[in-house]
């Protein structure tokens, strides 16, 4: 997958074109590879595009890549985004160009959470006929229900996919979304700890000169008769 799709556009792309193309960018309708002069990858647009008539011809539809891109899609891509004859095919390519159809099916919107998941469902069916509709709806050529293809009914398409797996997918794919990191918490300013108080100093040893005044209080008491 291109470096430069978003992670939840690149989890809808890998599973858009697990369903479109499960054989991988060279893929052809039919998955008639054996049929083709040269791998898709390794072809100009100039040389795609001038393909486009013969493979409706040789395989009965012109879609072509992982995404399946159809004659008529690849040519207004190349008009709106200027694409440049030489540029190649390749898979890198391929997922930019996927991108693309992503975004004017309202992808941008939808990450934001603008266009519902049941809309924006309904605009991929719209895009990858081989993707269901949410829900009951004029398709392209009859009213299709839920589940089924929206373009049910050409001859051609079908859903291969359940509703109900579309669906799981967007709301994954939408939690693929870079999440800014939650702010470390500050650690709590924990009270000081206990400190202990400071022992008493030791009683000191009576000093020599109370004793001799104790010795010569007793002599005048013997003496005098009397208290000192």
């Amino acid at each position: 997958m291109d470096k430069t799709v978003p992670k939840p556009a690149a989890m809808l792309l890998d599973f858009i074109g697990s369903k479109e193309a499960p054989k991988g960018y060279d893929t052809v309708y039919a998955n008639r590879m054996d049929r083709m002069p040269k791998p898709l990858t390794s072809m100009t647009m100039k040389e795609i595009l001038d393909q486009g008539k013969w493979r409706t011809k040789t395989f009965g539809s012109s879609a072509c890549g992982r995404y399946q891109f159809m004659d008529a899609t690849l040519r207004d891509l190349a008009e709106e985004l200027d694409l440049k004859a030489e540029d190649k095919f390749t898979s890198d390519y391929q997922d930019r160009l996927g991108l693309y159809l992503l975004r004017r099916r309202g992808y941008d919107r939808w990450i934001k959470g603008t266009l519902s998941d049941a809309e924006f469902m309904l605009n991929l069916a719209k895009e990858w006929a081989s993707f269901p509709v949410p829900f009951t709806v004029k398709g392209g050529s009859r009213r299709v229900n839920r589940g089924q293809s929206f373009y049910a009914g050409d001859g051609l398409n079908k859903a291969l996919v359940s509703a109900e797996d579309v669906e799981k997918t967007l709301v994954m794919a939408r939690a693929q979304q870079d999440i800014e990191p939650a702010p470390v918490a500050e650690a709590p300013i924990l009270p000081p700890p206990d400190i202990e108080p400071t022992p008493a100093p030791a009683p000191q040893p009576a000093s020599s000169g109370g004793f001799f005044y104790a010795a010569l209080k007793s002599v005048l008491e013997a003496l005098f008769g009397r208290k000192a």
